[in-house]
């Protein structure tokens, strides 16, 4: 995989736009089509979100977000220095209760592995980091 995109920005939400606009633009620069860069925006916003709200609330550091292509697949790589919570590991929340029957939380990680064709998790000393993978066709449900 070559690497197509890179930002190290402080893990704070005044810098979604950036990380969002990286993203995109190594998407773009990767010939994917508009609706898949769509998946990658949605995952990517919900996953950094996190890391701003969760991972390091009094001291937020720094997120890293590294996009790579490779044999069609384009991958992100998410790294940040807060506490260890792998996603993957979540319950799926129950759809078939009412928006307001549900617990709060677990949506996001839930949007997260429905868009992206791959998700991956591994602790680094020190480090989270979050791989989510994508293929140019939109997955079949």
């Amino acid at each position: 995989m070559s690497s197509i995109g890179h930002i190290k920005i402080r893990a704070v939400l005044e810098n979604l736009q950036a990380i969002m606009d990286c993203v995109t633009a190594a998407a773009a620069a990767a010939g994917f089509s508009a609706r898949r860069i769509g998946d990658m925006e949605l995952a990517v916003e919900e996953a950094v979100t996190n890391v701003f709200k969760y991972a390091s609330p009094l001291d937020p550091g720094e997120i890293e977000v590294a996009c790579a292509c490779g044999k069609g697949r384009f991958s992100i790589e998410i790294r940040d220095s807060g506490r260890e919570f792998d996603i993957t590991k979540l319950p799926s929340p129950d759809l078939s209760q009412g928006i307001s029957d549900r617990p709060i939380g677990g949506l996001g990680a839930y949007l997260i592995m429905e868009t992206a064709d791959d998700v991956t998790y591994r602790r680094l000393p020190g480090f989270n980091v979050l791989t989510l993978s994508f293929d140019p066709e939109i997955k079949k449900s």
